[in-house]
């Protein structure tokens, strides 16, 4: 069982860390100041792939309900996700997303009825403290559009992630169906502001259709589905504890790949927003765990008092 459990939030986690290479393919690979365009070219493609290979469509509520996961998930957090990473260097980007745990757990006590414990508001509380450490520190030299553009794409992606807690699946639909519906239906949100605001598709080389290509495969058709599927059997608490995985790992390739430096008080900054929210993740593990032995011990417990009273009641009638 725990190894399963295990597996699963490995499974899970590198739909983050896969998202963390976002900023880089970004800025490396793809046309400039193309944020719609190029959250467009991410969503729509992958989402239409998945439907035709699930052959489902949403039922009844489900098609607003997917329409709604689709706008937080997808069509507002790409757009976002991207402004910011045109803005701002990857690593100051992504670790902004470290406020995502702390907005989790708020949403989940106001949607879900979780009781927030103190453990995962003290850490997402360091969290927020160490984004603003890098945040202010740097305010002279990081853009602030980028910095509200990351912000905001948090508190959508935090929002969407609760709601798809809350929601679930329909019976018989798998999370692979899930995020086409999301992924299709932020696409087509996506597609008339992209036209409005950029105007026509940019010419493209083969390093940008190389990148587009990434982009739509490994980093939003395989790791959406491995971050809903995570969704529907982890709590949402746990699922985006594993957050920090994204930022830490556009730092690594930012640093790696891309040459770029970081202050020491920014350091500090990510560094306590890094170990805050992986605190916060094995305390949201250990939570999970609790909780599932609870269940199951009030399953058990149901049981054989159900049992019980059908034991008595054959005696009464004999």
């Amino acid at each position: 069982m725990a190894a399963n459990r295990a597996a699963l939030i490995l499974l899970t986690a590198l739909a983050p860390v896969s998202w963390g290479t976002t900023y880089a393919v970004t800025t490396e690979f793809l046309p400039p100041d193309r944020p719609l365009f190029t959250g467009l070219i991410r969503a729509l493609p992958a989402g239409l792939l998945l439907l035709a290979v699930t052959r489902v469509l949403p039922r009844g509520a489900w098609w607003a309900k997917s329409a709604v996961l689709g706008a937080l998930n997808i069509g507002a957090f790409f757009p976002l996700l991207f402004l910011s990473a045109y803005r701002l260097p990857g690593g100051m980007a992504a670790v902004v997303g470290s406020v995502g745990p702390l907005l989790v757990v708020a949403l989940s006590a106001l949607l879900l009825g979780q009781r927030p414990t103190v453990r995962n508001v003290l850490t997402g509380v360091v969290a927020a403290f160490g984004v603003s450490l890098v945040v202010l520190k740097a305010a002279g030299a990081l853009d602030l559009v980028g910095v509200l553009a990351a912000l905001a794409a948090t508190a959508s992606m935090s929002a969407g992630t609760v709601l798809t807690k809350r929601w679930g699946r329909p019976d018989g639909v798998g999370p692979l169906a899930l995020t086409g519906w999301q992924l299709t239906a932020g696409g087509l949100l996506i597609a008339p502001l992209a036209l409005l605001v950029e105007g026509a598709p940019p010419a493209l080389d083969g390093r940008a259709a190389v990148g587009y290509l990434y982009l739509a495969l490994a980093n939003t058709a395989v790791a959406y589905w491995l971050w809903f599927r995570g969704i529907g059997r982890l709590t949402a608490t746990q699922v985006t504890f594993l957050g920090p995985l994204s930022p830490l790992t556009a730092a690594v390739v930012g640093w790696a790949a891309l040459g770029q430096t970081l202050t020491p008080l920014q350091l500090t900054g990510m560094a306590l927003a890094f170990g805050a929210t992986v605190v916060g993740q094995v305390g949201a593990g250990r939570g999970s765990v609790r909780s599932s032995g609870a269940r199951l011990f009030s399953s058990a417990e149901e049981n054989h008092r159900k049992v019980s009273m059908d034991v008595t009641g054959r005696a009464l009638r004999r």
